[in-house]
């Protein structure tokens, strides 16, 4: 079986406090509601990119209550089947603390060791008001495994170029690892509850400058910045310490990404349970027109090369 590393996922519940708790979950399964996601994944998200920001406009609401749907699937059980029926080898999984964390992530790769965690930053302060610093916490995660480190403005409300998250990664470039941070302006809460984000922290404008200001730090852009793929191509492509994962973009879009950021700097994943494995994998080789070459460089050599995984252990 030829390997593939799915770039990026997630594991329990990343929106609510003891997230941990629905990984170890068995049998559930998923709302019944309206999920637009899962007709544009049989479209293979393909569509003009104006109609698709008026019609996440209009429908923002169900898209917003389809992907909490999804979250709430997010258990190693339905994890494992994913992975089963794409026939992935390896599969990154992001935690957003202080919802979940490195160590939820561990502990379920003590049962399948498909996954691949990575650390993040916990934004709390302490009763004094004051930022923790993150280092001992980021080394003591490295050295436990984690391949990298997650950030996710929107859900954790702190902007990129926030001093907390400019001494995160001060202490965390030392080690070497990529830091997958989420792009594009979009929305996980409803009603009352959407203080507990904040959308516009996903513009791209804050990822331009912290790969700016941290040259030496290889970032992944999470969903290519989603509906403001446009900005991530013109914005961040020039750096070439960027690197893009392809989840919720079209075959085209995919070609589009190859041709600004080259074939060694798009990386094939899905956002599970956000987005299903399959669909995902169906738009990278439709976008690859049957070059192989192109193919295994997006599915698994270049997140290899990110995360040091060899071949042999696919």
């Amino acid at each position: 079986m030829e390997p593939i590393i799915d770039a990026h996922g997630h594991l329990g519940d990343i929106l609510y406090p003891n997230g941990g708790e629905l990984i170890g979950r068995r049998g559930v399964e998923k709302e019944p509601v309206f999920d637009p996601a899962s007709l544009a994944e049989r479209r293979l998200h393909r569509g003009p990119p104006r109609l698709a920001r008026i019609a996440y406009r209009l429908l923002s609401r169900q898209i917003t209550r389809a992907e909490r749907a999804r979250n709430a699937t997010a258990t190693l059980e339905n994890f494992a089947g994913s992975l089963d029926e794409a026939r992935i080898s390896h599969a990154v999984c992001l935690p957003i603390p202080p919802h979940l964390c490195f160590r939820d992530l561990a502990r379920a790769r003590e049962q399948d060791a498909r996954i691949v965690p990575f650390t993040g930053v916990d934004y709390t302060r302490s009763e004094n008001g004051a930022f923790p610093d993150p280092s001992a916490g980021m080394a003591a995660d490295v050295a436990a495994g984690a391949r990298g480190l997650k950030l996710h403005p929107i859900i954790q409300k702190v902007p990129l170029t926030s001093p907390e998250t400019r001494a995160a990664l001060e202490a965390f470039a030392p080690h070497g690892l990529p830091v997958l941070f989420h792009s594009g302006i979009s929305s996980y809460y409803l009603g009352a509850e959407r203080e507990k984000e904040e959308p516009r922290y996903g513009a791209i404008h804050y990822a331009a400058e912290l790969v700016r200001d941290f040259p030496g730090v290889r970032f992944i852009a999470g969903h290519s910045g989603l509906l403001q793929v446009d900005q991530v191509m013109k914005l961040l492509a020039p750096f070439h310490n960027v690197f893009v994962d392809t989840s919720f973009q079209s075959p085209e879009r995919v070609r589009e990404l190859v041709a600004a950021f080259g074939a060694e700097r798009v990386l094939y994943a899905s956002d599970w349970p956000y987005g299903n494995r399959p669909p995902a994998l169906a738009i990278v080789r439709e976008a690859c027109r049957g070059d192989r070459g192109l193919e295994r460089r997006i599915v698994f050599e270049n997140a290899a090369e990110l995360l040091g995984i060899g071949a042999a252990s696919g």
